[in-house]
C-alpha cells in the first residue's frame, strides 16, 4: 500500500529589513501562525510554512525596539519557489545600503515562476519600488511616507488611504499594523472567510478595520515659520468659530485677494478656501479626541457649519463620520474612568 503523500505548505517568507519596529514582520508571522493551528484540524487544507529572514548574510537583525533577532536564513538562502514574498520595512540609511546589494539582485529576480505573490509592509513599499516590482502599479505606504514615494517613483499611482492595496500579484500596506490587515486578508484570499474571522478573533483585531489610514495623518504639512502658510494658519486658528471669506485673510495679509490667492496657492499647492477648511477639521480632530462636549457643540466652535456640514467635511478629507472618529480616537483614559465610575456602582 503505497503511502499517502503529504502536501506541501505554503512557503512564506518575510524579509525583516533592519532598524524597524518588530510588529513590522511580527504581525504577519502572528497571523499566518495562528492560522496554521486551526488548520492543523483539517485534512485538506495547505498550511503555511513561515520564515522571517534576514535582507543580508549577516543574518542578524536590530530592531527599532532594541531587540536584536538572529535569522536562521538570509533571502539568499531560499532557492525554492515561494508562495508570499513580504517585504517588512525598509533601511533607509545610507550606510547600510551596500550591504543590501546582492539582496536588491535577489529581489529582482522574483517573478511569477518563483514567486506567487509579493508584499510590503510599511516603508517595505520602498523596497519594491527600488527592484522595479511597483513600476506602473497601485500601491500604499505609511501616511508619513506616502509623499516621499511618489515624489522618487512618480510611475506608481501612490494612494495613501487604504490599509492595504494590491494590483495583481503585488500588495502593498501602509504602517505597521497594516499588515496584520494584509496579512488576514491573504489568509481569506487562500482559504476562507471564516478562516481569517477566527484568526483576527484570536488576535483580538478587526477583519477589516473601519476607515481608512487617512484619518491618522495631519492634514497639514508643518510649515517654516516665514512660510505664509503657517502666517495664514496662526490667523485663522485665532477666528476659527468666525465665518471666514478668502478676502479677510488676504486684508490680514496686506494683500489684494486676487494676489494673495496665487500667493497662497504656488506656496502650498491649495487654494485658500481648501486650507481653511483642513484647519476647522484638525481642530474638530483634536475636540473630539479629548472634549467630553457634544458634537454639535464642536461644529460651531470650529465653524463646520452645523452637522450635516460637518458630517460631509469629515467623509471628505478624512472617509469617516465625526461620530465615528471620535468612538476610534477618544482619549483612553476617559473610557477607562467612565467603565470605573460604571463598575463602582
Amino acid at each position: 500500500m503505497e503511502q499517502e503523500e503529504i502536501p506541501k505548505k505554503r512557503l512564506i517568507v518575510i524579509v525583516a529589513m533592519t532598524g524597524n519596529m518588530l510588529l513590522d514582520f511580527a504581525g504577519p508571522a502572528d497571523v499566518f501562525n495562528n492560522a496554521n493551528k486551526f488548520l492543523e484540524s483539517s485534512d485538506t487544507r495547505i498550511g503555511y510554512d513561515v520564515r522571517i529572514v534576514a535582507p543580508s548574510a549577516d543574518r542578524n537583525l536590530a530592531t527599532s525596539s532594541g531587540i536584536s533577532i538572529a535569522c536562521l536564513q538570509c533571502a539568499r538562502d531560499i532557492e525554492t519557489p515561494i508562495d508570499t514574498l513580504i517585504i517588512a520595512g525598509n533601511e533607509f540609511r545610507e550606510s547600510h545600503q551596500n550591504a543590501l546589494t546582492e539582496f536588491y539582485k535577489w529581489l529582482e529576480s522574483r517573478n511569477e515562476s518563483n514567486t506567487r505573490r509579493i508584499a510590503s509592509v510599511c516603508g517595505g513599499a520602498f523596497v519594491l519600488a527600488k527592484a522595479g516590482l511597483l513600476k506602473g502599479r497601485k500601491a500604499t505606504t505609511h501616511w508619513e511616507l506616502s509623499e516621499k514615494l511618489s515624489k522618487e517613483y512618480p510611475d506608481i499611482d501612490v494612494n495613501a488611504n487604504p490599509f492595504f492595496t494590491n494590483d495583481g500579484p503585488v500588495f502593498t500596506s501602509a504602517g505597521v499594523t497594516s499588515g496584520i490587515d494584509l496579512s488576514l486578508a491573504m489568509i481569506e484570499q487562500d482559504h476562507t472567510k471564516e478562516l481569517a474571522v477566527l484568526v483576527a478573533r484570536k488576535l483580538v483585531f478587526y477583519l477589516k478595520r473601519p476607515g481608512f489610514q487617512s484619518q491618522f495623518g495631519n492634514l497639514l504639512p508643518i510649515y517654516q515659520r516665514e512660510h505664509i502658510g503657517l502666517k495664514t494658519q496662526n490667523w485663522i486658528n485665532e477666528h476659527i468659530f468666525e465665518k471666514m471669506e478668502v478676502s479677510d485673510i488676504a486684508e490680514h495679509m496686506n494683500m489684494s485677494t486676487r494676489n494673495f490667492t496665487r500667493v497662497f496657492h504656488r506656496e502650498t499647492g491649495m487654494p485658500p478656501a481648501k486650507f481653511v477648511e483642513k484647519i476647522r477639521v484638525e481642530a474638530a480632530r483634536k475636540y473630539l479626541e479629548t472634549a467630553d462636549i457634544s458634537i454639535e457643540r464642536i461644529s460651531e466652535l470650529c465653524g463646520l457649519g452645523g452637522l450635516v456640514s460637518m458630517r460631509r467635511v469629515f467623509l471628505r478629507h478624512l472617509n469617516t463620520t465625526p461620530s465615528d472618529y471620535r468612538r476610534a480616537f477618544r482619549t483612553s483614559s476617559q473610557d477607562f474612568e467612565i467603565e470605573s465610575l460604571s463598575a463602582s456602582d
